[in-house]
């Protein structure tokens, strides 16, 4: 009766400990739980989204406020089409800029959403229409070394 009481107390200390685990894994690896968050889905399309991931975040003023849902190639107009998750109560409006940044000088790639000065608010599935390629670095190196500035 005694080993089947330890069993038993060693058994759901482990099991709170992984159940912590999960929980610190979630949320310090920045997911989410089934169902999410409430949000909305634009797209923008680009010249060149090189360097850019699914899940890669979106700023507006320094502030993230959503995450790249999915990076697709439009084949009439070839170009990427990205589709950006919006948190719900975050308004963004039908002339707002979208740029593909690097965040420090060899980081990651990331969305910044500019404002602009419309009151008109984009809705689910509307397009960002204003954007922002990233700049190749290796493309402009390579024009500055053969003397094509």
């Amino acid at each position: 009766m005694k080993n089947l009481k330890l069993e038993i107390s060693v058994g759901v200390f482990v099991l709170l400990g992984l159940c912590c685990v999960a929980y610190l894994t979630i949320k310090l690896g920045k997911m989410e739980w089934v169902g999410g968050g409430k949000y909305y889905t634009v797209t923008a399309n680009f010249r060149s989204v090189s360097g850019l991931k699914s899940h890669a975040q979106i700023e507006l003023c320094g502030v993230q406020i959503g995450q790249v849902q999915s990076i697709t190639l439009d084949c009439e107009s070839m170009q990427a089409t990205v589709k950006l998750r919006i948190r719900t109560g975050i308004p963004l409006t039908d002339d707002s800029i979208a740029s593909v940044k690097t965040s420090g000088l060899i980081g990651d790639k990331f969305i910044k959403i500019s404002p602009g000065g419309s009151t008109t608010p984009l809705k689910d599935g509307d397009r960002i229409t204003e954007t922002e390629s990233s700049v190749d670095l290796e493309e402009m190196l390579s024009k500055y070394a053969f003397g094509k500035v």
